[in-house]
């Protein structure tokens, strides 16, 4: 009802050992269900892995 077209969804990965720990680590298996049920919520796009960030294959997403 807002707009929103593109979903990201990624794994937190401590990128120092000063900052948080990873508390866990999602299987790739479970970023292929978020997907999945992202599309089905309706977004046109869902780039979901641990190693997504919100700028991820983003010139997929121009329109």
């Amino acid at each position: 009802s807002v707009g929103c077209q593109v979903l990201t969804l990624g794994q937190y990965l401590q990128p120092t050992p000063k900052h948080l720990p990873v508390v866990e680590f999602i299987h790739p298996d479970v970023f292929s269900e978020l997907k999945e049920i992202g599309l089905q919520k309706g977004f046109r796009f869902v780039e979901s892995g641990p190693l997504v960030r919100s700028s991820y294959h983003a010139e997929k997403h121009l329109f």
